[in-house]
């Protein structure tokens, strides 16, 4: 067992990276091939997000007294930890749609998450894998908002036309 000296830097470093997330997310990694590992953390890092594994006692140090608390009972087995610092569902979403492009979803399983300072058991955070980017909902809504108008000019213009 390691001396307290020596974990306190692993745990002020878990500290740092959850400080400022906007999600946490727990990953069962077990069964991942190393290519299909170094893939799953290129495609995080691409997303700006954190992807590390680390001693399961190590993170239920960091997170103690935390919003993230509740995810110590999902300490179980090999577990990555991914964090989103930009974007709430972005973590879920990246590793879910990972499992399912690379045909992998029983090697790579969403364990449970912190979506902004909301807990998320395992069936709750994969339906949080299932929202769009932010992006994504803001180009839907402005093409929801641009379509009504587009018929109304359409409208005045063709009633000007029969009046011209």
């Amino acid at each position: 067992m390691a001396k307290i000296e020596e974990k306190q830097p692993i745990v002020a470093e878990i500290k740092e990276v959850l400080d400022g997330a906007k999600s946490v997310v727990l990953v069962d990694y077990r069964g991942l091939t190393v290519a299909q590992d170094t893939e799953l953390r290129r495609k995080v890092r691409k997303e700006n997000m954190i992807y590390k594994v680390y001693k399961n006692t190590m993170v239920k140090l960091a997170i103690d007294g935390t919003e993230f608390s509740e995810l110590e009972k999902d300490l179980e087995g090999p577990t990555a930890v991914v964090v989103s610092k930009d974007d709430a569902t972005a973590a879920a979403r990246v590793v879910s749609e990972f499992a399912k492009d690379a045909k992998i979803t029983k090697a790579l399983a969403l364990k449970s998450g912190v979506v902004e300072g909301t807990y998320y058991d395992q069936d709750g955070i994969q339906v949080i894998a299932t929202i769009p980017s932010r992006e994504v909902l803001l180009s839907r809504l402005l093409g929801s908002l641009q379509s009504p108008i587009t018929n109304l000019a359409r409208v005045l213009n063709q009633v000007a036309e029969q009046r011209a």
